[in-house]
């Protein structure tokens, strides 16, 4: 029996619903759309692989695993940090410099902020994604918040 066969989610509907704002999410998170790209794709392979079968909430199980995957992917070795790839397109000026300010962001508050402002997640769900207290995630996003404030007035 192959995998697709035995979830009661369709596939295809799954997928269409979820790719989007997953890779939003791991883009925000690592801020390389090549990576971001891989960490979709492997978030839907666990998915067909390790998925429990009643999932009562697949999009918010998919938006677990591929936090976890992208914080996998930032402890990796041969990862560095390069400056925002200039193949991202953004409307205006105004809104490049706002991504490479968001982009300079630690990525556990890049995750934070994009859960909460992108996704519309509150603490206490953000929490729960994260696998940290509520209490943590306030202030990472308060001490993200101060220091787009910073960058953002310079």
């Amino acid at each position: 029996m192959s995998p697709i066969s035995n979830r009661p989610v369709d596939w295809e509907e799954l997928v269409v619903q979820n790719e989007n704002r997953l890779y939003r999410a791991a883009l925000a998170i690592l801020g390389h759309p090549q990576e971001a790209e891989d960490a979709v794709q492997d978030t839907f392979v666990r998915y067909l692989e390790r998925a429990p079968q009643n999932l009562e909430y697949p999009a918010a199980w998919l938006l677990r695993v591929l936090v976890n995957g992208c914080k996998s992917r930032l402890r990796l070795a041969w990862r560095r940090v390069d400056p925002l790839p200039d193949t991202l397109s953004a409307p205006g000026p105004e809104e490049y410099q706002e991504l490479e300010e968001l982009f300079s962001l630690p990525p556990e508050d890049r995750a934070v902020i994009h859960l909460y402002y992108y996704e519309g997640y509150s603490t206490e769900e953000i929490a729960r994604i994260l696998g940290c207290r509520p209490g943590t995630v306030r202030s990472r996003l308060s001490r993200a918040r101060d220091k787009l404030r910073k960058l953002l007035a310079e």
